[in-house]
C-alpha cells in the first residue's frame, strides 16, 4: 500500500497558522502527533525508494518549533513541515529536500550555501568549462521540471577574483546551486505522490553526479579522495 500525505495534516497546519500559540498547540497535541506519525511513515518510504538507486546517510525532519531568539516574528511554530535526505559518503554530494504546506509544497535539491572551499571550486569549474553543467540544465526533462537554478542567492556583480564580463558570470555569481519544483495540494494528496516525488528527485542525479565529480577532484581532474 502506497504511503500518503493525509489531508488532515494540512488542515492541522492551517488551523495552527491561525492559532499559533503554545496553549492551542498543547490542546491539540494528540492531533499533531497523529499527523506527525503519518508524515514520518511517508518520509521513511521516500528514503527507502531513494536508497534503491542512491545511498542516503541521514533523514532530517525539521522541527515544528521555530527559533525565535533573533527573529521579529515571535510565533512559536512553523505552519509547514519539511524534511531533507542527505547522501552518504564523501564521494556523493548534494541533498534532497521536501516542504509540505497548504498551497506552497515543493521539492528541491542541490547545493545550498556550500562552504567557501567548495564554492570556489565550483566557480572555478564554471569559469574553466561550463559545458557539462549547461548541458544538464538544458536537458528537456530537467528544464521542464525545474527551469534552472534558483537565482535569489547570488552576488550582485562578480565574486572577488572573477571577471564581471565573463560569459559564464550568470553561473559564477551564484552562491547556491539549487533547483525546485512546486506541487499542488491535489498532487500532494494523490496516491502516486511518492512516485511523483521520487521521479523529480531522480532528475537531479546527473547534476549530483557531475557536481560530486567536480568537488572530489582538483582543477586538473585529479581525485582528492585517494
Amino acid at each position: 500500500m502506497n504511503p500518503i500525505i493525509p489531508k488532515s495534516a494540512f488542515e492541522f497546519l492551517l488551523r495552527l497558522k491561525e492559532n499559533n500559540n503554545r496553549d492551542w498547540m498543547q490542546e491539540h497535541k494528540k492531533e499533531y502527533l497523529t499527523n506527525e506519525k503519518a508524515l514520518k511513515e511517508f518520509y521513511s518510504e521516500v528514503e527507502k525508494s531513494l536508497n534503491i538507486t542512491d545511498e542516503i546517510s541521514k533523514t532530517k525532519i525539521f522541527r515544528i518549533n521555530r527559533d525565535i531568539r533573533f527573529s521579529k516574528n515571535k510565533t512559536p511554530y512553523n505552519s509547514h513541515r519539511s524534511v531533507s535526505f542527505s547522501r552518504a559518503g564523501a564521494q556523493r554530494r548534494g541533498g534532497y529536500y521536501l516542504r509540505l504546506e497548504c498551497g506552497n509544497s515543493y521539492m528541491a535539491g542541490g547545493f545550498f550555501d556550500p562552504n567557501p572551499a567548495d564554492l570556489l571550486r565550483i566557480r572555478k569549474e564554471f569559469e574553466m568549462d561550463p559545458s557539462e553543467v549547461r548541458e544538464i540544465l538544458a536537458k528537456k526533462d530537467f528544464k521542464k521540471a525545474f527551469g534552472g537554478f534558483i537565482q535569489r542567492n547570488a552576488v550582485k556583480t562578480a565574486p572577488r577574483g572573477f571577471n564581471a564580463e565573463d560569459e559564464n558570470i550568470d553561473l559564477i555569481r551564484l552562491k547556491s546551486f539549487t533547483v525546485k519544483h512546486d506541487f499542488t495540494d491535489e498532487e500532494v494528496f494523490a496516491p502516486d505522490f511518492k512516485e511523483n516525488l521520487i521521479h523529480h528527485y531522480s532528475l537531479l542525479r546527473p547534476f549530483f553526479d557531475y557536481m560530486s565529480d567536480v568537488l572530489t577532484t582538483d582543477l586538473n581532474g585529479v581525485s582528492l579522495l585517494e
